[in-house]
């Protein structure tokens, strides 16, 4: 059997997974080095190491994973072992979280920081997509099937909200809204259902105006405004779009060399991570920058294939929520650092530094290779 199973094994989703992320280790140090020394007063290659160590046991989760049943983690008892889970870690949060860029969404381990938020996406993603599965006879009953699901949803985005993180609470509920619209509903129901929540957002206007000046802070104000015009703000708010395209736009086509970038000196403000695409474009040009988009596009469109061909709706949903959030902050990192769409603070997928993230998705990744390859044992030998 396990013969069998590793024929049907993913290896070319596999490959581009491990491919990314070794790009981005060689790109971190580069983008890393002088960071660490000149601000930090570390060694040059401290980020480096700290990445191959979160690195090591993300491959290590990824295998794992890749090899585990999929389908076990429907059984309710999971379900409500991790939800749970997610919920009470959000709370403890609140008490004992620590706070980085204005918001309270980490935990302190000793030396390392833990940020739970970035693993309530898998966790919404498999309890979403479990609920639904489990209803396909009756999937557009309102209180019976659509109503729970999207409830934990809006909760566990109300509690990210409160930290405040804006930013990856949108996350969630566009990666919720993903499944949501791949359940199988019908577009009339979800109409409904969408005035519904119009309708309960209207009773919560008072406590955005309550709450309107955290809501719309003047930092958050000024993100917007550098946006619309950053050069008009180029020696304050606009500071950081504008050294992204200037690194971007002397990259040219084949770049200024790896090693070499000028901007990373002091003038990106996260070079490592959030504007790491940034000195890709100008160190390696368009070539690394495609480099990079070809890999993180092949795993999307690889991932919504894979849900297309998958028989098992609870497979297919997973399927689309893992591609979906790749798919989304990708989008959200490559439109901020190139001025498409606000700058908000997300990193690029594989790529940037940072052991939570990177973790989060080599766990999705592998629930993703697990769905490839059940999906074509079965199709291959129990057909």
């Amino acid at each position: 059997m396990w013969k069998r199973k590793l024929k049907s094994y993913d290896y070319p989703l596999a490959a581009v997974f491990l491919i990314l992320c070794l790009f981005g280790l060689m790109m971190i140090y580069s983008a890393s080095s002088v960071v660490a020394v000149q601000r930090y007063e570390l060694e040059s290659g401290f980020f480096y190491d700290k990445q191959k160590l979160h690195m090591i046991a993300a491959f290590f989760a990824f295998g794992i994973v890749s090899i585990f049943p999929y389908k076990r983690y429907k059984a309710n008892r999971f379900l409500f072992v991790i939800t749970a889970g997610m919920f009470f870690t959000l709370f403890l949060l609140f008490l004992f979280g620590s706070v980085s860029n204005n918001a309270q969404s980490w935990f302190q381990v000793g030396a390392r920081s833990i940020q739970p938020s970035e693993f309530s996406k898998l966790v919404i993603i498999i309890y979403m997509a479990a609920v639904f599965s489990k209803k396909q006879k009756n999937i557009n009953s309102l209180n019976n099937s659509i109503a729970p699901p999207v409830i934990v949803l809006f909760a566990v985005c109300f509690l990210v909200a409160l930290e405040p993180d804006f930013g990856t609470a949108s996350i969630i509920f566009a990666i919720g809204l993903t499944i949501v619209l791949s359940s199988g509903i019908k577009m009339k129901k979800l109409a409904k259902f969408a005035l519904l929540i119009g309708i309960f957002t209207l009773f919560l206007s008072p406590l955005f105006i309550w709450q309107k000046d955290n809501i719309l802070s003047e930092e958050r104000m000024s993100r917007l405004t550098s946006y619309l015009d950053p050069f008009k703000y180029e020696e304050d708010e606009g500071y950081h779009l504008v050294n992204s395209y200037l690194a971007i736009g002397s990259g040219g086509l084949t770049g200024r060399g790896l090693g070499q970038s000028v901007q990373k000196l002091g003038y990106l403000p996260e070079p490592h991570t959030d504007f790491i695409m940034s000195v890709i474009s100008e160190e390696l040009g368009l070539f690394g920058a495609a480099l990079v988009i070809g890999g993180l596009s092949f795993i999307v469109l690889h991932g919504l294939r894979i849900a297309i061909r998958c028989t098992d709706s609870f497979g297919s949903m997973l399927a689309v929520g893992i591609s979906s959030m790749i798919g989304i902050q990708a989008f959200i990192n490559l439109g901020g650092v190139s001025g498409v769409i606000p700058i908000t603070g997300v990193p690029l997928p594989f790529i940037s530094y940072g052991g939570s993230s990177l973790l989060l998705l080599s766990i999705s990744m592998g629930i993703l290779a697990n769905v490839s390859m059940q999906s074509k044992y079965e199709k291959n030998y129990k057909s």
